[in-house]
């Protein structure tokens, strides 16, 4: 399944600082019967989010009109738990394309870069760096460059780079999951192939 090709980013972001945020709550177990991608990003933290009642919870930040964009900044340790890639997938279809942290689990970071969803890791003082300037003024813009491995924060000009799997960030760039990959070098497979039949 092809997704959006992602190259640089440059967006406002909705800070979630909470550490240890697992895939349960990213996307609680209830919701995980459909085996297609649509319609996560609508129980996306569905607990932090809403009520007994489904009313929106006024103190989460999802619920803050302040807050908007495609970043997901959110605290040390993101993505733990369980294995379920439908948490990625929530992420994905809420309409986050970047998600930064300081640490991520690796099943939920590969879950990520499989989609189209880039986890941009940066160091605890970088992270701490992006809350306060999102706290400070909430249209600050983050730019996120695949191309050069690099994050800023506009509006002091604070960079850090990241480190990206080359395979993945290839994929990423050109908008491909592993089997739009294997498509793509049809042909050279082939021709591998034939010559190993010779």
């Amino acid at each position: 399944m092809a997704y959006d090709k992602f190259n640089i980013l440059t967006s406002t972001a909705v800070p979630l600082p909470l550490e240890n945020v697992d895939t349960d709550q990213i996307i609680p177990a209830r919701f995980l019967k459909a085996t297609e991608r649509k319609g996560f990003g609508d129980n996306l933290f569905r607990d932090w989010r809403y009520n007994g009642d489904n009313t929106p919870k006024k103190d989460f930040v999802l619920n803050n009109p302040i807050y908007s964009g495609k970043i997901l900044v959110g605290g040390k340790n993101f993505g733990s738990g369980s294995s379920r890639e439908h948490a990625a997938w929530a992420v994905y279809d809420y309409g986050f394309r970047c998600v930064v942290s300081s640490f991520f689990a690796d099943i939920f970071k590969n879950n990520c870069l499989n989609i189209g969803v880039l986890p941009v890791q940066v160091s605890p003082e970088f992270s701490e760096q992006i809350f306060n300037a999102i706290y400070e003024d909430a249209n600050v813009e983050i730019e996120v460059n695949l191309p050069e491995q690099t994050i800023t924060i506009k509006s002091t000009g604070a960079q850090e780079s990241f480190d990206i799997n080359s395979y993945k960030k290839d994929n990423m760039l050109n908008g491909f999951d592993d089997i739009d990959y294997l498509q793509n070098i049809k042909s050279d497979i082939e021709t591998f192939a034939n010559g190993l039949m010779l």
